[in-house]
């Protein structure tokens, strides 16, 4: 599984198979976390030949950081793991406000430092646009800290097309993360065009649709958390997926695989993405994850799974 891709135009070399941390450490966004098995998570991880992590300040607001900062002093090969998080969000007393001024940029990139154990951070997201930072002027600013060696490329996360496009007008942007699955299609036509003509690699988030696309539920399946809101899990539109999953669970059988990992083949084979960041809360998800190296799309399978999700 020694499968590298470089991530657009940095010279970051990742295994396309990333993990989204918000899981690690994120006790704001999943109740009952085990600190000690999230820093056996990312142990395995790393054991098993993935090396781009994806953390963010508001996982645990910053406790995530912290877990994989500690991970990475103890087993001591820093240069050898891929760290990607994200900043914007600032506390004025309890309220969280989004801010993308230089100065607070500046700031979060060196608080990410310090909990991270780090002096460097590979790759660094604006993960919010503010309402009133020129989106040039933030990405400046990060572009500073880039030539000063402390971080080594530039990102920004759920930012409009037109947002993308100031934030990049001086060519500095070199990801972008944004809302991508099977399900919601829309950046297809929305950013692709753009982010492939600027070397602007794409990262997709949410890319199992909340457990639908892993292939994890059928009709008896019932929800008590916030998924119970959520249309695509609900009704006739549930239904409805669940019959497009189960044709992609045909394609996954006769591969011996899950239909986790046809869908992430399936993100992988498209032009703009050149890797993904599943979430993991298990050891095996993460090996399961890893699997996705081993499948082999046709050009037909592909249009195919197209189809079934046009």
């Amino acid at each position: 599984m020694s499968k590298k891709v470089r991530i657009g135009k940095t010279d970051l070399i990742v295994n396309p198979i990333g993990l989204g941390a918000n899981a690690i450490g994120g006790h704001n966004l999943y109740p009952g976390l085990n600190e000690e098995a999230n820093r056996n998570l990312v142990k395995t991880a790393i054991a098993q030949g993935l090396n781009f992590i994806d953390t963010a300040f508001s996982y645990g607001n910053g406790r995530s950081e912290e877990l994989v900062g500690e991970v990475l002093k103890e087993i001591g090969n820093r240069h050898d793991v891929i760290i990607a998080t994200k900043g914007a969000q600032k506390f004025v007393g309890e309220d969280k406000q989004i801010v993308n001024t230089p100065a607070f940029l500046k700031e979060s990139v060196e608080a990410s430092l310090r909990r991270l154990q780090t002096d460097y951070i590979d790759l660094y997201y604006i993960h919010y646009p503010d309402e009133s930072t020129p989106k040039y002027e933030a990405v400046g600013a990060l572009k500073e800290l880039k030539d000063a060696g402390k971080i080594r490329a530039i990102g920004v996360s759920n930012f409009s097309l037109d947002q993308l496009k100031e934030a990049n007008q001086d060519g500095y942007v070199d990801v972008i993360q944004g809302h991508y699955n099977l399900l919601n299609r829309k950046a297809e036509q929305e950013y692709f065009p753009y982010t492939l003509q600027n070397q602007i690699s794409f990262v997709p988030y949410f890319p199992f649709a909340s457990g639908l696309l892993a292939g994890k539920y059928s009709t008896e399946t019932t929800f008590q958390d916030f998924r119970a809101n959520m249309p695509h899990l609900q009704g006739k539109e549930f239904e409805e997926n669940l019959s497009k999953v189960e044709k992609l669970r045909t394609i996954a059988n006769a591969k011996q695989v899950e239909v986790s990992n046809i869908v992430l083949a399936w993100y992988l084979a498209q032009e703009a993405i050149d890797t993904v960041i599943p979430g993991a809360k298990k050891p095996e998800q993460i090996l399961q994850n890893l699997k996705t190296l081993d499948v082999q799309l046709s050009a037909s399978e592909i249009e195919e799974i197209s189809n079934i999700f046009s």
